[in-house]
């Protein structure tokens, strides 16, 4: 279903008064937060298991989705993202009988507006978070975009280290703590293990950072892939994108995405991407031919969709010296899915993946206006090349 774009703001404007109201009727009174202080996230009822407790496990599901920052940011509740969470709530539903139920979530960053103001966690995000960890059950992730810690690659960056604070205090019963084997101690960067997939979290803000990176590069070499068969990566910032971060106008944190991280996921048969940035959906797929002579694929998949002002299609990025860059592995990219041009062709949506061993499929679930929305002539597709999606 494709809705003129200058109908988009308008629905949305006309509903979200009427739910900031509602939710503020529902809501038990209790003391405030400090002004300065932010809550933290709830933490998950049904939490991930120990690591190696779940080793036989092969078939489950879990949402993906970004950008979720709103227009009236420490004001009311995000009214467009609560409409992704409501469709969420359903997923979940719907999964927990099935034979792969959602076991986690991840957020690819731009949670709130200005991360360095407390009010806009409390007000308009954790709430809603809330209602996933709690109602939904499931575990929830978030890697930090820019609109979060700020886009300043200086650590010491006195607006970085506030947002990060604020991000470190949503999080702080979510991620691993510092210390652990899977955190990164004193960064937003961190790791998990959950059947047979690998899933890492980096700050692309800071992509040039060498120990974000020494640390990422350890994670993956000591991966066992005899059982994690399946390594996904999250972060805000995509390799290729084709909205206005992307097309013409190469970023910083991408350029340096494309420089250091894309060779190490490479190297490491990285089989997933997920980003943001971008609000808006596409789909790219690159391949290469590694070292055992055979050709390997990865797909990343662009999902900004999480009530961020929608945005459209503004043209193909520049890729050939990227492509000469990677000629030693024979690189290859594709853009299998490009979003629209007008912003009422690219409607809020979440992604579920489903595992199922050595096959995994998503479906791209989109919300209110945008509903019926088929990137793929269908909402389906399948992800890899040894996955095969289930048919209607």
């Amino acid at each position: 279903m494709r809705v003129p774009s200058r109908f988009v703001p308008t629905v949305a404007i006309l509903c979200a008064a009427a739910f900031a109201s509602s939710v503020r009727a529902q809501q038990p009174a209790a003391a405030p937060p400090r002004a300065d202080t932010v809550v933290a996230i709830a933490p998950p009822r049904a939490p991930l298991p120990a690591e190696a407790a779940s080793a036989d496990v092969t078939r489950f599901s879990y949402i993906v989705y970004g950008d979720t920052r709103g227009r009236r940011d420490g004001i009311d509740p995000q009214y467009e993202h609560s409409l992704i969470v409501d469709g969420m709530l359903r997923v979940i539903a719907r999964q927990r009988s099935a034979a792969d139920p959602v076991r986690f979530v991840l957020q690819s960053g731009d949670a709130v507006v200005n991360g360095r103001n407390a009010a806009q966690w409390n007000v308009s995000f954790v709430g809603l978070v809330n209602r996933l960890t709690t109602e939904g059950g499931v575990p929830y992730f978030l890697a930090p975009g820019n609109h979060d810690v700020t886009s300043s690659d200086d650590l010491a960056s006195p607006g970085r280290a506030e947002g990060l604070r604020n991000y470190l205090a949503a999080m702080a019963k979510l991620i691993p703590p510092d210390g652990a084997t899977r955190r990164l101690a004193g960064y937003p960067t961190y790791a998990f293990g959950y059947g047979n997939t690998f899933v890492l979290a980096i700050d692309s803000n800071i992509a040039d950072d060498t120990v974000q990176f020494a640390w990422a590069r350890a994670q993956l070499e000591g991966l066992d892939r005899r059982r994690y068969t399946h390594v996904v990566a999250f972060f805000h910032h995509p390799a290729f994108s084709s909205g206005p971060h992307g097309g013409a106008n190469l970023e910083s944190p991408t350029a340096r995405i494309r420089a250091r991280w894309m060779p190490l996921f490479r190297a490491h048969s990285v089989d997933l991407l997920f980003t943001g940035h971008e609000h808006l959906f596409e789909h790219w797929i690159e391949r290469w031919k590694g070292r055992d002579g055979r050709w390997h694929r990865m797909d990343q998949l662009v999902t900004g969709g999480g009530g961020a002002p929608i945005y459209g299609y503004t043209g193909e990025p520049d890729l050939r010296p990227y492509l000469a860059a990677g000629a030693a592995d024979s690189v290859r990219v594709e853009h299998l899915v490009k979003p629209g041009m007008d912003r009422g062709e690219n409607p809020y949506h979440f992604l579920v993946v489903h595992v199922d061993g050595a096959r995994v499929w998503h479906e791209v679930v989109s919300i209110d206006w945008g509903t019926g929305y088929a990137p793929y002539r269908s909402n389906r597709a399948t992800l890899g090349d040894t996955a095969r999606a289930p048919q209607r």
